[in-house]
């Protein structure tokens, strides 16, 4: 057979063929006179074994294993690898699949795709006419994928509904023309920490990646007018503080 007719035969591409012979999954065939390759029935039988296990999503190296010789590794162990890893993105795909549920059952943020719990805080929160408090809930989604789970937001709660919050972000957002020096300052940060619940902390103190990272500060601050600015950096201090005390299991 030549090189169209045994691809034809077991239903392959003549490209294919040639890049198996490539690879070394498929032995080069003698070749006739006139230069053909000279297929014979032995290697339309490897070549249909070859499809046959690409098509159950063997890698071509893992099916140079199964083919080869006494080197190769046995069938049913490569197999076995093979039902694992479908397993996996099968389980993948079903996480996947329930994740695009409930934020499809959620409810629509102006923001874009968060996380559905973030979607509940954020929808439970009141509305609050504040610069400062839309720059917060911008930090709560830029969060999202490194703290984003239930029990953070669970904790956020009581900090998100309190009647002490409205007021927080007006005295913040007063500051907009103020200078860096301004004696409402620290009270005003001692005031914002003091607010922050301390099951949060704990939280943070749990992560594997903090935001009171140097770079984040930096870009954070400059994001700022400066007297805010100011009572960002007194915040971010003070609850770096307080997260090293809870990683060192300290009060």
């Amino acid at each position: 057979m030549r090189i169209a007719e045994i691809a034809a035969l077991v239903g392959v591409t003549t490209r294919a063929v040639r890049h198996y012979h490539h690879l070394g999954l498929l032995p080069e065939p003698a070749r006739r006179a006139n230069g053909y390759r000279d297929y014979s029935v032995r290697d339309a039988v490897l070549l249909a074994r070859i499809r046959r296990l690409t098509e159950l999503g063997l890698a071509l190296d893992e099916v140079r294993d199964v083919i080869a010789d006494d080197a190769g590794r046995e069938l049913s162990e490569v197999l076995g690898e093979l039902d694992a890893d479908l397993a996996r993105q099968e389980a993948e795909i079903r996480a996947r699949r329930g994740r695009l549920a409930e934020l499809m059952e959620s409810p629509p943020s102006a923001e874009g795709p968060v996380s559905p719990a973030l979607a509940r805080l954020l929808g439970a929160a009141p509305a609050i006419d504040s610069p400062m408090g839309a720059k917060d809930r911008e930090l709560l989604i830029l969060f999202d994928t490194s703290l984003g789970h239930e029990e953070f937001y669970e904790a956020l709660r009581p900090l998100s509904e309190s009647a002490d919050l409205p007021g927080l972000y007006q005295r913040l957002d007063e500051l907009a023309d103020a200078a860096p020096d301004d004696p409402r300052i620290a009270p005003l940060a001692d005031a914002v920490v003091d607010a922050v619940p301390d099951e949060v902390l704990s939280l943070i103190a749990k992560a594997p990646g903090q935001p009171f990272v140097a770079g984040f500060g930096e870009a954070l601050l400059a994001d700022f007018a400066p007297a805010q600015a100011e009572v960002a950096r007194l915040i971010m201090e003070a609850l770096a503080v307080k997260v090293a005390r809870k990683e060192g299991g300290s009060a």
